[in-house]
């Protein structure tokens, strides 16, 4: 028998090898000398093809179930499925708006290898960048390369055309806490939501995440020693332990948080529990947990939701009604960080620690910022300790 035709009973099948694996697929006509002489040239230009890097599967065989699993929207679905067993809901949610909105309208039905590099690049740079910020775009690329990467596990010769594509991201904006000034206008400034006023104390002399805040129980609270303990945090409706193993901490409370959950417990600790469910790191792993929640919406009387619920429906009047700069609850994080370098004797190690990091190096880049009015008189100090008065 010809090479790369074998009759099996009346019918003609041609075989190839196609990026790494044999391939077989039926050839139209019964074994009649002629359909096997023209099954012996489509083996010979099928191979003259994919030597030249031409070779279209789809376009040879379109009917061959080779050509549905090679679709890139195979491939989508495939990686969404493991995307989906591996990260938390919230987090998944996010990939798959991104892939869905973006990626498998332009690319889904199209075949794998038959994708390249310059269309990509195409796409990139008049599609997404002219709409998009590129801290985004740079997230859709990212999630292409990793399809492109699970494609290849299976097709091991296939080429990347995400590879040498870079999206480059401005420079990160700079920490903008609030000053010793602003903290005490945010809050003197009246307002009939005491709960939030006793929690926006509780974040800017502590430091935790908004998420950390909201999902902070008496259970986690020792008034009496001082200290609290983040051990989860509620992120898009959904309760689940902390971002790190490290994240989880206990932390000994400044004066300034320690009085505002004194004041706190008068509203909400004689509450009766109740029932959440709370997500393990595995984010697969569900347990049930009876607590009772610090801080309530004043609002609704209930517990917070969504760290939006308070940025919109207090936070920002309250900012307004102060007179100050507007920015995010997130920043009260950001103003812990950076009265504590700014105190002069707070270590970026302990910072660190309070704030649930394991390097030195994120207090820096994300989170503190010098702000030299709060801080302490150094010039003087080192005129006084070098006696250069």
């Amino acid at each position: 028998m010809a090479h790369g035709v074998e009759v099996r009973g009346n019918r003609v099948r041609v075989y190839f090898r196609y990026e790494g694996e044999l391939c077989r697929e039926p050839f139209n006509g019964d074994a009649t000398p002629a359909n096997i002489a023209q099954a012996e040239r489509l083996v010979g230009m099928i191979e003259y093809e994919i030597k030249a890097g031409t070779f279209s599967y789809a376009r040879h065989f379109p009917n061959s179930p080779r050509v549905k699993s090679n679709t890139l929207g195979h491939y989508v679905d495939l990686w969404l499925d493991i995307k989906r067993n591996q990260i938390a809901a919230s987090g998944f949610r996010a990939y798959s708006s991104r892939v869905e909105t973006h990626i498998r309208p332009r690319w889904g039905d199209l075949q794998a290898d038959q994708i390249d590099h310059l269309d990509i690049q195409g796409w990139v740079q008049k599609e997404l960048m002219p709409a998009l910020h590129n801290k985004t775009v740079r997230e859709i690329v990212s999630n292409l390369r990793q399809i492109f990467r699970l494609y290849r596990t299976r097709n091991k010769s296939a080429h990347d055309p995400t590879d040498g594509i870079v999206i480059t991201l401005p420079d990160a904006e700079d920490p903008d806490p609030f000053t010793r000034e602003e903290i005490a206008l945010l809050l003197s400034t009246e307002s009939d939501r005491v709960q939030e006023l006793n929690m926006a104390e509780f974040m800017i002399w502590t430091g935790p995440r908004v998420s950390e805040a909201i999902a902070l129980t008496w259970e986690d609270v020792d008034l009496k020693e001082g200290t609290v303990v983040f051990r989860r945090a509620r992120v898009r409706s959904q309760y689940k332990v902390t971002k790190t193993r490290r994240s989880t901490r206990k932390v000994r409370l400044l004066a300034p948080a320690l009085r505002a959950l004194e004041r706190q417990a008068k509203h909400t600790k004689g509450l009766p529990p109740v029932e959440i469910e709370v997500l393990d790191r595995d984010n697969r792993t569900r347990r049930q947990q009876r607590v009772r929640f610090v801080f309530h919406n004043t609002a609704s009387g209930e517990a917070y939701s969504t760290s939006d619920t308070l940025r919109n429906n207090w936070w920002k009047a309250q900012l307004k009604r102060a007179g100050i700069r507007p920015r995010g609850p997130n920043q009260c994080r950001h103003t812990f960080a950076s009265q504590m370098l700014s105190s002069g004797i707070a270590t970026p190690e302990w910072i660190a620690e309070q704030m649930g990091h394991t390097s030195t190096a994120m207090i820096f880049k994300h989170y503190a910022k010098w702000i030299s009015k709060d801080g302490p008189d150094f010039v003087g100090l080192l005129n006084r300790a070098l006696n250069l008065d």
